[in-house]
């Protein structure tokens, strides 16, 4: 089991967000009323999403915004990295 999360941190929240999602579908369900939220967190907000189905089944509330609030700036924080890295990419095209 430990194996399987070191590969899902490896290759990232989507991936973990199918694996989560295939093998443990009534949490979904539980969090989410319809497809379309968790498909957009999916395309957008991984972590976010992630967080979000880890602390919605008890309700919202008190630190589970904390939560929420640092899964968001991890998904800043990876779009930030990504446009970083791409830095030099850019000036190339000017």
């Amino acid at each position: 089991m430990c194996c399987l999360f070191s590969v899902l941190a490896i290759l990232g929240p989507r991936a973990a967000i199918i694996v989560w999602w295939l093998v443990d579908p009534v949490v979904w369900s539980r969090a989410f009323d319809t497809f379309i939220w968790p498909f957009l967190g999916f395309l957008f907000l991984p972590w976010v999403t992630l967080m979000y189905v880890l602390v919605a089944p008890g309700g919202v509330d008190g630190l589970d915004w904390v939560w929420l609030g640092l899964a968001l700036l991890g998904d800043i924080a990876m779009y930030g990295g990504e446009a970083w890295g791409n830095r030099d990419r850019v000036n190339a095209y000017l």
